[in-house]
């Protein structure tokens, strides 16, 4: 009598906390792949390997599903923004410009989809999610704006208005990551983008010492 076969992981029971992100995670690669408005509560049940009800059982609707994914990235992209210590005996201010660029860019290039998701679909959803989305962005501005002051006041950032170098800054970042991550560029290229965003940096309002050499070979 031949042996029946083990079920695929998804469909084995699991404790409530791992089926949760599980269903997360599947959610990810399909609203990345197939757009928010495209995807449904089936598309994501059906490459999960649960029932309909199971799903209902973490979640009210397609909509809860991925303003849990947004927040955990929105969240990831904080925490990799760290505030800049002109007195921090250890690191220069440019050493610390240059790990926050660093940490951002790493983030983004390791959780593609989810930097899909934020780039591409959180906004229009419904106005309650784009005012969630545009909560988040006005945190990050403000974090780099209470730093560009800061820089002012110590001679190390150029003259203009901090607000407006901010959103400068943080739109060509902004486009610099959905290029790669829709041109689909290797986590190895996370280098050279630190090193070009560095540059556009120091080479507009920072004012604390020369860009770094240009490295040699393309993205």
């Amino acid at each position: 009598m031949p042996r029946a076969r083990k079920p695929p992981k998804s469909a084995e029971k699991l404790p409530k906390a791992e089926r949760r992100q599980q269903i997360l995670a599947v959610a990810r690669e399909v609203f990345a792949r197939r757009g928010y408005h495209q995807t449904t509560v089936d598309d994501i049940v059906a490459e999960a390997g649960v029932a309909r009800g199971t799903f209902y059982l973490y979640f009210e609707d397609k909509r809860a599903v991925f303003s849990d994914l947004v927040d955990r990235f929105a969240q990831l992209l904080t925490m990799a923004i760290v505030r800049i210590d002109p007195a921090d005996p250890s690191r220069t201010v440019n050493e610390q410009v240059l790990e926050n660029i660093r940490r951002i860019i790493g983030t983004c290039l390791s959780e593609r989809s989810l930097t899909k998701i934020l780039f591409t679909d959180a906004l229009g959803v419904d106005p309650a999610f784009d005012r969630k989305i545009h909560g988040f962005y006005e945190t990050v501005v403000q974090l780099l704006t209470e730093s560009l002051k800061d820089g002012q006041a110590l001679g190390i950032v150029s003259h203009g208005e901090p607000r407006v170098l901010a959103y400068m800054t943080i739109g060509a970042l902004k486009e610099l990551l959905y290029q790669a991550v829709t041109l689909g560029l290797a986590e190895e290229s996370a280098a050279v983008l630190t090193e070009q965003i560095h540059r556009f940096i120091a080479e507009g309002y920072l004012r604390t010492t020369k860009p770094l050499k240009r490295s040699r070979g393309a993205i």
